[in-house]
């Protein structure tokens, strides 16, 4: 195939067009797995997959094959590129869908693909029975992707881009306030945190094995629990083949799913300091025992009848699972009372720790706030007191406070936006603010206006556009997506 020379603009887009090959290529090799699901499967044809890994693999070596003048990725490259991603990985990742007939047009598939690669865990699908297995497994699949960031990984696996334009990409997809590099090269840094991922995945997945789950249950759930995405594979979900070895074994994954992961890696490496003066970790276990203790309180308020598990495993299950976004429900949640909505919501909002795989506004930020606010209070008493914000023993910097601050605010107010926008598309108001909390957070949970179990295939074709990008928002952390829309931006 020649060799296209395009002219260098303002924006290298050559150099990012080049980038957006590889993932693709990246993209259809994750699209064997449930090609090779279709050819085990009796029942189910091979040749839509064949056809996505066709068309997928090779746009990306078109565009691998421009020439570009110039490698430099500057930070306005990044931005672009990182945003830009999600959304073309999302619209070629909608291909199965379309071609197996399972969704039927453009927007539900759209939904469904981003839905996975942000690890909402979404739903426009009515029902799981009659859909084939090779697509349960694709939805898993991007959530696996979506949950440590698919440029992460080529980050990971392409050398070309070990570089100060690779720490911009690095920076505008992983979800966190600052970021640390784990080794001098971001590739290694890269590659230490998906390593930890793919281990722990594997781990899950074998343990998930010894219960009453097959292989095919245990793969999905493992990838969509370690991801924390939480898209099931029956209608019943987790909870037809519930024992409380299995729910034990997901409690602990779905918590780690939840810490950030260069702790972990540091913690596998010998590097043990880290963990003692972690503030946002110590935040995220008093989160979690909190969330537990409120629930119990509800249960004992609002039931009757009890048994072990109602005042034990499943309050601290639910705790888990909300605060770490995977957003599996209890299939009698809507019983617990009041008390568990409103804890329901603030756990959304708070989210676990930055640089893992959950959503949420991030615990960090919500240390950082409490303890602004706590300065605060204390300079209006003492007018002349000079006070920092603390984190793991170390004075933060104004910038990172003002950030945040900023961040919360902005978060805030797309919940809002987003819930006034679906309440004009025919969701009553707060079903509508619901939604667009639940997709910021990157949760998935229903709400009366689509049921624990239920689907978003009701909502208007709209309204899952609008869905869809804060889903988007929420997992690329505002900023990223945001900063595109601003003038100032595309000036030199």
């Amino acid at each position: 195939m020649p060799n296209i020379i395009i002219k260098k603009s303002r924006v290298n887009i050559v150099m990012l067009l080049r980038v957006v090959g590889w993932l693709l290529m990246i993209e259809s090799v994750f699209m064997l797995a449930p090609l090779a699901v279709s050819i085990f499967n009796p029942g189910e044809s091979c040749i839509p997959y064949l056809i996505c890994i066709g068309i997928t693999g090779g746009s990306g070596v078109i565009m691998m094959a421009l020439r570009q003048r110039s490698s430099d990725m500057g930070k306005r490259e990044a931005i672009v590129l990182t945003a830009s991603t999600w959304v073309i990985l999302s619209l070629f990742g909608m291909l199965p869908f379309l071609l197996t007939d399972t969704l039927h047009s453009v927007t539900d598939a759209f939904f469904e693909t981003i839905s996975g690669f942000t690890t909402t865990g979404a739903s426009v699908l009515s029902s799981l029975n009659n859909v084939p297995k090779s697509i349960l497994v694709w939805r898993c699949v991007t959530q696996w992707i979506g949950g440590l960031g698919i440029i992460l990984f080529t980050l990971a696996v392409v050398p070309m881009l070990n570089s100060p334009g690779g720490m911009q990409m690095f920076n505008a997809e992983v979800t966190g306030i600052t970021h640390d590099k784990l080794r001098p090269r971001v590739s290694y840094t890269a590659k230490g945190l998906w390593g930890i991922y793919a281990i722990l995945t594997a781990l899950l997945v074998i343990l998930l094995n010894f219960s009453d789950m097959g292989f095919y249950d245990s793969l999905c759930y493992g990838l969509s629990t370690m991801s924390t995405g939480g898209f099931p594979t029956t209608d019943a979900g987790i909870h037809a083949m519930e024992t409380v070895y299995v729910k034990i074994v997901m409690i602990i994954f779905m918590f780690l799913g939840g810490v950030n992961f260069a702790l972990i890696f540091n913690s596998v490496t010998g590097y043990t300091k880290g963990i003692l003066n972690n503030t946002p970790l110590k935040a995220y276990l008093i989160c979690i025992g909190g969330g537990t203790v409120l629930f119990i309180i509800d249960q004992l308020i609002n039931k009757t009848t009890f048994n072990w598990s109602d005042l034990s495993l499943d309050p601290l299950f639910q705790s888990v699972s909300i605060l770490s976004s995977t957003g599996i429900a209890e299939p009698d949640f809507h019983d617990w009372g009041s008390l568990s909505v409103v804890v329901m919501i603030i756990m959304m909002v708070i989210g676990a720790c930055a640089g893992s795989t959950s959503g949420g506004a991030k615990i960090d930020r919500i240390v950082i706030l409490l303890r602004f606010l706590k300065n605060e209070f204390y300079k209006m008493m003492h007018p002349g007191a000079v006070t920092t914000v603390i984190m793991n023993g170390k004075g933060t910097t104004n910038a990172i406070v003002n950030k945040t601050l900023a961040f919360l605010f902005i978060y805030i107010f797309t919940i809002i936006a987003g819930g006034l926008a679906l309440s004009l598309l025919g969701l009553n108001l707060s079903d509508g603010l619901y939604c667009a909390l639940q997709a910021i957070s990157n949760t998935g949970l229903g709400s009366d206006a689509t049921g624990v179990y239920g689907d978003y295939s009701h909502i208007a074709p709209a309204g899952k556009w609008i869905l869809g990008m804060i889903m988007l928002i929420g997992r690329l952390e505002i900023f990223t997506v945001l900063l595109l829309f601003t003038p100032s931006f595309w000036r030199r």
